[in-house]
């Protein structure tokens, strides 16, 4: 008895020495809650999965960049462009990593539909510059405006050419979101934000994204890094059966896997 202990102790710490470590940054719901239920498949896989969680969207990119983590799982292509553009990072997709969409949605405290937003109402949406175009573009399917390039994911508020109702419209830092429903009459947040305030977006927006939205989150690495044998693992991991009814189980339609 006490000799299969010690063999299967040794097997044990033999398998973890062997682990290769990967490090990830994640925002706390859904991506590091996602990354936490399919840790023991990687570690049957050989790869020892660390989760970093960050409450913004800067620091992952960044810390990524400078090699203090292997890659981040919070995003979607349209941010990462503008993000490398506008820090001089150079952050890399990895190949078929897109794992789920975030249906994009809008709440508020004071009003039940579109139709009680009254004349110059102000709206409140992320001041970075693709979830602020991703807001403008759900805006314009309401309706409430309209843009000059009806499809530019990149377009600000100088964009719009038609405001009947001459909305106020407020960039502020997407993770404060929540906390100024109160103040404005309507907030554009993404999920990972809403579900960590407490907000079910299927029950709780006004209007949301469907699930046909272009925004996929995924993986992004640095160039040097993004076929390594660890990542590969995580995207096959991440993309499994398992993960997929994980998604569907827990988020109920509020988060929608792409695979």
């Amino acid at each position: 008895m006490f000799r299969f202990l010690r063999l299967a102790l040794a097997l044990f710490v033999t398998t973890i020495a062997h682990a290769q470590t990967l490090t990830i940054a994640a925002s706390a719901i859904p991506h590091a809650e996602i990354l936490e239920f399919i840790k023991p498949q990687l570690q049957a896989a050989g790869v020892d999965l660390r989760i970093k969680v960050f409450t913004d969207y800067v620091q992952p990119n960044l810390q990524v960049e400078e090699r203090q983590l292997d890659a981040n799982f919070f995003q979607h292509k349209p941010y990462l462009d503008a993000f490398n553009r506008e820090h001089g990072t150079h952050l890399v997709i990895v190949p078929g990593s897109a794992v789920h969409v975030e249906p994009f949605g809008a709440y508020s405290k004071k009003i039940h539909n579109v139709a009680q937003l009254r004349q110059g109402a102000v709206i409140a949406v992320p001041n970075d510059p693709s979830n602020s175009a991703r807001a403008l573009l759900l805006l314009q399917k309401q309706g409430l405006i309209k843009l000059e390039d009806p499809a530019n994911i990149l377009a600000t508020a100088h964009d719009v050419i038609y405001n009947p109702r001459q909305l106020r419209i407020r960039e502020l830092e997407a993770a404060t979101l929540p906390r100024v429903l109160d103040d404005v009459d309507l907030a554009l947040i993404n999920t990972n934000y809403a579900l960590a305030a407490g907000l079910a977006p299927t029950r709780d927006a006004l209007f949301i994204e469907g699930a046909d939205s272009p925004y996929a989150n995924l993986i992004a690495a640095r160039a040097d890094n993004v076929s390594s044998p660890a990542l590969r693992k995580l995207v096959e991991a991440l993309r499994s059966p398992a993960a997929k009814k994980f998604i569907q189980d827990k988020y109920h339609g509020a988060v929608v896997a792409t695979f």
